[in-house]
């Protein structure tokens, strides 16, 4: 699998190795945006708070159930939320991922054919002024980075800038097999409700 997918690519989830990927994990990572004080003296940090969202979708696309801050597990487990991160990095950035979404394709139930990622700022905090914000889709765990084929950096990225919502990318099954499309689209959406909206229209 190649490093640093370029947007829109399509690839399988075989390693080089011969055996299939089992287990995919999605960190974001972002910090508090910088304050200047008045006449430019002094500064403080305002919270950020971005929010990594998982939905699975059958072979009809038809929605099948949504993974958040506010759901953090699939029914059966498969797909799990690490927790809602409520600041972003206060203190610079630390290189840890301040959200994770771990899944686990051998748990899938079998009538999942489509899982999407996506980001939403909460409240409603524009990409480009966030001082770093990235995501990495990888193989490990929540703990450990085994390999990482997809990553985005949206604070420096100039599509991102005027926008508080994204598509991250797209698993998705053909002929039995996982494949990944590596989408990374910003949205003009407020919510994550009209973002998985999108998502059903746009990206399967």
């Amino acid at each position: 699998m190649a490093i640093n997918l370029q947007k829109g690519q399509r690839i399988s989830l075989e390693k080089s190795n011969g055996s299939k990927l089992q287990n995919v994990c999605v960190g974001i990572n972002w910090g508090a945006i910088e304050k200047k004080g008045l006449f430019g003296f002094g500064s403080s940090k305002e919270a950020v708070d971005l929010d990594g969202s998982c939905a699975l979708y059958n072979e009809n696309k038809q929605l099948l159930e949504v993974v958040y801050f506010g759901n953090l597990k699939s029914k059966n487990g498969s797909v799990k939320h690490s927790g809602d991160d409520l600041t972003g990095d206060m203190g610079g950035d630390d290189g840890l991922d301040n959200e994770v979404i771990t899944l686990d394709f051998a748990q899938l139930d079998a009538n999942v054919s489509y899982v999407a990622f996506v980001l939403n700022s909460f409240r409603g905090h524009d990409f480009g002024t966030i001082p770093f914000a990235s995501i990495r889709i990888y193989e490990g765990t929540t703990k450990r980075v085994n390999e990482v084929f997809a990553k985005y950096d949206i604070a420096n990225g100039s599509n991102f800038a005027g926008h508080v919502s994204m598509v991250m990318g797209v698993f998705y099954k053909k002929n039995g097999e996982w494949k990944f499309n590596a989408i990374g689209e910003p949205t003009k959406d407020r919510k994550l409700e009209e973002t998985v909206k999108t998502v059903t229209q746009n990206y399967l």
